[in-house]
């Protein structure tokens, strides 16, 4: 695939990506307690691959390899795009993905402490982009608009401007707090409520993984209203990763 057809591609591609994020976000936002299944299909969509190794790609931790030692530029220089995408869509439709460890970089902070940082491989971060393309759209339906962790066209700052704004207008108390070691890899569900692992919700949970060398699988919590079972997932400790 050159250039030109890879450019074209990828327009296409994101036409059909958000055509499906604007149903999903619809049909989420019109029935708050709608549950979705089937949702593994559209992860290893040949559409939704392409535009997750779009972004990764246009991402600088593109540059920075896994424990694989491969880089976006290795992957377009030696097999070319097609070929990666297709052998990951072909692993993850036999359910024969399994995500590799990361390397785990220290960081260090104020006061002498260290950070991690996982650092995923380029087809890690593939799945990973793609999987956040088909849950986003779902879960921004249930989110607040004074919520602003972590979600697309908000920032930091835009809270923190809010929280100036009410302070001018008569609010007096700002309360802040942190959940100390909120991900770590115990569960907060019980393990006596472990289901089939053949169930939908295994192959899409099994793919959000724990980004660590050593890789621990563990539950999470069940009550989710948009997932009918309690998945087993990858939990994901370090506060920061090359994306």
């Amino acid at each position: 695939m050159n250039t030109d057809e890879l450019v074209h591609a990828i327009y296409v591609a994101e036409l059909r990506v958000l055509g499906i994020q604007a149903k999903l976000h619809r049909w989420a936002r019109d029935d708050p307690h709608r549950r979705f299944d089937d949702l593994f299909n559209l992860v290893a969509d040949p559409a939704f691959l392409l535009v997750a190794w779009d972004q990764v790609r246009g991402n600088k931790g593109a540059r920075t390899a896994g424990v694989d030692g491969r880089t976006a530029a290795s992957i377009s220089l030696g097999a070319g795009v097609g070929e990666f995408l297709d052998g990951l869509r072909t692993s993850l439709r036999g359910r024969s993905f399994v995500p590799m460890p990361v390397r785990e970089r220290m960081i260090p902070e104020a006061g002498g402490k260290l950070r991690r940082l996982g650092i995923a491989t380029i087809t890690d971060r593939v799945v990973q982009a793609s999987l956040k393309l088909v849950l986003e759209p779902i879960f921004e339906a249930d989110f607040l608009p004074c919520s602003y962790g972590f979600r697309p066209k908000r920032r930091a700052h835009d809270a923190v401007a809010e929280v100036r704004f009410y302070a001018m207008h008569s609010y007096e108390w700002i309360v802040e707090g942190d959940i100390k070691a909120c991900l770590d890899a115990w569960s907060h569900c019980s393990f006596a409520d472990c289901h089939d692992q053949n169930s939908w919700s295994w192959g899409l949970g099994s793919s959000i993984r724990r980004p660590f060398m050593r890789p621990v699988r563990v539950r999470t919590a069940r009550s989710s209203p948009r997932f009918t079972r309690c998945n087993m997932v990858w939990r994901e400790t370090p506060r920061a990763r090359v994306a």
